[in-house]
């Protein structure tokens, strides 16, 4: 089993560390304080093929393979989990779900506008009552004659501030729990749905996540994504991929706080030495590292597996349980090792350890992952 990189794959992810060290991470501290969407940012993403990284190029995608994909995400996310967290979104949830369901009608109005950076999407599943339980889908698609009306309210819709279009999934009724599903391609200026505020965020700020009000929103059978009543699946589906990215995100921010701690322990003395001497934070530093790269060869194992497998689902669960927890951890070790000198707002430690936790919550809790993992273990797959 070879686990390097292949060399098309190490020169894409070394023009990424050139973007993300020149453009990214002069600007991370800023858009943690601001919460404010980078927009800018991640349109220079594009022009580098980043919000369209396994899309064909035929559709104005970069073409490349899974794997180039998560050493992108972890290259990004070790500068800005945000950033990181938007490209997630951005190819996983909403491109390639395109890509892989939509129409060719569809492709050419959405795809090659996402994938070039021209246009922002948002996946919108999320309710009050249909998070962890995402079939519990409130939001309604009634038709009336000729096509659907949207009523609900969705949640946490990431990228949505400045999304161009969503990802809307909508039940096709109130009393079938789990199935008759569907999703729509919902432009964001539809009459009838409204951005409404928020609340803020503790980690992974500016990722430009707000709530969508639909009222009666009219939208016609094209803008269906698969076939109606099978919404749920192209949701499953997407948030394979997705899992796959936020685990590579996860990464990024692990070894962001790994990076801080262990430059921090080399210039640091007391007793007249670094406390990179002490065993008790060589030990430390060891756990870091360690665990970051067991979950680092999960996260390659997931993304080499993706579309040469029908599924990859607990792998990638397996990749996000592995890669979030790591993370979360080598942020609290690193928190621990700066001690006085992260414990305060604005360190890099401290925006890490607040961006580490949310890697454990979206697109599925680590809760969820164990039951996927442990449903499979079960069985004997």
């Amino acid at each position: 089993m070879f686990l390097e990189p292949t060399q098309a794959q190490t020169e894409f992810r070394e023009r990424v560390e050139a973007f993300a060290r020149e453009h990214v991470a002069p600007q991370a501290a800023a858009i943690d304080e601001r919460n404010e969407f980078p927009l800018a940012l991640v349109k220079q993403a594009g022009e580098l093929g980043l919000l369209g990284v396994t899309v064909a190029e035929v559709w104005g995608g970069a073409g490349r393979d899974y794997v180039a994909y998560a050493l992108a995400v972890e290259t990004v996310a070790r500068a800005s989990a945000t950033v990181g967290a938007i490209l997630t979104v951005q190819n996983s949830l909403v491109a390639e779900a395109i890509a892989e369901f939509g129409t060719d009608q569809q492709k050419d109005r959405w795809l090659r506008a996402l994938a070039t950076g021209r246009s922002i999407g948002a996946f919108a599943l999320s309710e009050e009552e249909a998070g962890s339980d995402a079939a519990n889908q409130q939001t309604l698609a009634t038709f009336d004659g000729e096509g659907y009306r949207l009523n609900g309210r969705k949640v946490w819709v990431a990228n949505a501030i400045a999304a161009d279009v969503a990802i809307v999934f909508a039940a096709n009724h109130s009393d079938v729990r789990g199935r008759e599903i569907s999703a729509f391609l919902v432009p964001l200026d539809s009459p009838g749905l409204v951005r409404t505020h928020r609340d803020d965020s503790l980690g992974v700020r500016g990722l430009g996540c707000v709530d969508l009000d639909l009222v009666d929103v009219a939208v016609d059978s094209s803008q269906m994504l698969g076939a109606a009543g099978q919404g749920f699946g192209v949701a499953r589906w997407a948030l394979e991929g997705g899992r796959i990215a936020i685990a590579a995100q996860a990464l990024g921010v692990g070894q962001a706080a790994v990076d801080e701690a262990l430059a921090y322990a080399r210039r640091r003395k007391t007793f007249g030495q670094p406390i990179a001497n002490y065993q008790a934070v060589q030990w430390m530093l060891a756990d870091m590292a360690t665990e970051l790269d067991a979950a680092r060869m999960l996260t390659y194992k997931a993304a080499a597996l993706k579309g040469r497998q029908a599924t990859v689902a607990t792998e990638a669960a397996m990749a996000k349980l592995a890669a979030s927890e790591a993370a979360h951890k080598a942020a609290d070790k690193a928190m621990q090792i700066l001690a006085s000198a992260g414990y305060r707002r604005g360190s890099t430690v401290e925006r890490l350890f607040r961006d580490s936790r949310a890697a454990e919550i979206y697109q599925g809790t680590s809760e969820v992952q164990r039951m996927i993992i442990a449903e499979a273990v079960v069985a004997g797959q």
